[in-house]
């Protein structure tokens, strides 16, 4: 393990962070409020990370370190991320402001705020903001400003890439990491100017751009993009939410005008196909509660995009929704968005090869002497990635249960606690009951803010590497 090296990479990004608050602290001063919680953050953070971007250190840099790389950088973004929060004076604990920063970065969107429109501008700014950074990965935009830091970019990027698969779109990866976010950055502009055309000012735009492209959900409103009213608005931002929930790379195909290529996509037919499926579920089941279809198809089409796209936003209740409609969100909670998009969940590809390896299984004892093959996107996909897809589905379940049953001993229901473990390992944001849309997490102890903000990491780096940071195979020699 080349530790000096890692520390040295995080001293760098470390630094880069620093150097990003910058925005935040001038969207302050334009607002005429004080600087200072950002002037600190920053001295904070470049006292620890000068003095670890200059440790002299071999350059050999492999996939164990990518990993722990990664681990250890997301574990400290959420620490340094809440120092703005808890020099702000807003926040009653730093527990509490490293619970609302990891939900930031981990794009989860969950928060222990109870009256969000309190805050000062430049912290709100922030707030929505760390959703934009942690979307596409923290390192993936690394990567891309920054292409040579005396590490291989192929191993950051492929232990913070979320999907089964991990596929470049060039050769060189911070070529790779341009594309994304030139694409990112394009989609999140075009969203913007949508909303303020729409109506809403363009700090709101800004802010609810942000939170859709990071699929996060952060908003500066206490009652979401439902506190606008605006049908055309709501429309925009859960179109855009779908958008970012859709693999990057069809949008690199289509740019190249590999359209065949593109339209040959399982998940994505297989994501579209359940956005419509519930829906239209959920319109049915919750039309005797809205004046007409119309209104139920609205609230219904908003809230599907929403929480499949792991965004999080709301302009309605669905607490108080039946539970037929409260079921299939927790469902789709679990599925969650597309592989190599900025959604979270367990991700569309695996679902789609979990359940073609049930198929598979099936037909092999009705037909023992069969040879059958799992395909996605009509190529077969070779068993030590199926035999990955049920090991990670495995294990996103048992901690989904743990960080459940730690939970629970805050004397809380069972929907409470279970939706608190899915929402938090999915980057969902609200789950039921109390922290549902119209609720926080505020009420949770200490440990179970740790908890559930551990969960936020490990759900946006799909687990294994914050358990290889913390097995002790990696750290032997040999």
């Amino acid at each position: 393990m080349n530790i000096k090296l890692v520390f040295k990479l995080l001293g760098r990004i470390l630094s880069m962070e620093a150097a990003v608050l910058v925005l935040p602290m001038a969207v302050a001063l334009l607002y005429h409020e004080s600087p200072m919680p950002f002037v600190w953050s920053i001295l904070v953070i470049l006292c620890i990370s000068l003095p670890l971007s200059f440790l002299p250190a071999e350059r050999h840099f492999h996939v164990r370190e990518g990993f722990v790389s990664v681990g250890l950088l997301w574990l400290l973004t959420g620490v340094v991320g809440g120092l703005p929060f808890y020099f702000s004076g807003y926040f009653n604990s730093f527990i509490d402001c490293v619970f609302e920063a990891s939900s930031g970065f981990t794009t989860t969107g969950a928060t222990i705020l109870t009256n969000i429109e309190a805050l000062p501008y430049g912290i709100l700014f922030w707030r929505a903001f760390t959703h934009w950074l942690g979307g596409m990965g923290v390192l993936v935009l690394v990567t891309a400003i920054v292409p040579s830091l005396g590490v291989r970019p192929h191993y950051l990027t492929q232990a913070e890439t979320p999907g089964p698969v991990f596929s470049k779109l060039v050769p060189k990866q911070s070529q790779t990491s341009k594309i994304l976010y030139q694409m990112y950055f394009a989609l999140t502009l075009a969203e913007v100017i949508l909303l303020k055309i729409c109506g809403l000012p363009l700090y709101d735009a800004l802010i609810h751009s942000f939170s859709t492209a990071g699929t996060g959900g952060f908003s500066n409103r206490n009652l979401s993009v439902g506190a606008y009213g605006n049908p055309t608005a709501e429309i925009i931002i859960a179109i855009f939410a779908l958008l970012f929930s859709l693999n990057f790379g069809l949008y690199f195909l289509l740019l190249q005008r590999r359209f065949k290529e593109a339209l040959k996509s399982d998940e994505a037919r297989f994501f579209l196909l359940l956005v419509a499926g519930s829906t239209a579920l959920i319109t049915i089941n919750i039309m005797p509660i809205y004046d007409n279809v119309w209104d139920s198809l609205r609230y219904a089409f908003f809230q599907v995009a929403s929480i499949i796209s792991t965004t999080g936003f709301a302009t309605a209740d669905f607490v108080l929704w039946p539970h037929f409609s409260q079921m299939i969100l927790v469902i789709l909670m679990f599925c969650g968005a597309c592989a190599g998009s900025t959604g979270g969940g367990i991700k569309c590809s695996r679902v789609v090869m979990l359940l073609r390896s049930i198929r598979r299984e099936l037909h092999r004892i009705a037909h023992p002497r069969s040879v059958e093959v799992v395909r996605l996107d009509g190529k077969p996909v070779d068993e030590s990635t199926l035999h990955s897809v049920l090991v990670f589905i495995g294990f996103y379940i048992m901690i989904i249960l743990t960080a459940a049953l730690v939970v629970s001993l805050d004397n809380v229901p069972f929907d409470v606690s279970f939706s608190a473990a899915l929402t938090c390992v999915s980057n969902v944001g609200p789950g039921l009951a109390t922290i549902g849309p119209s609720g926080n997490f505020a009420a949770f102890s200490p440990l179970s803010k740790v908890v559930l903000s551990l969960c936020m990491i490990i759900g946006r780096l799909e687990i294994f590497p914050i358990l290889v940071l913390f097995s002790r195979h990696t750290w032997r020699r040999n």
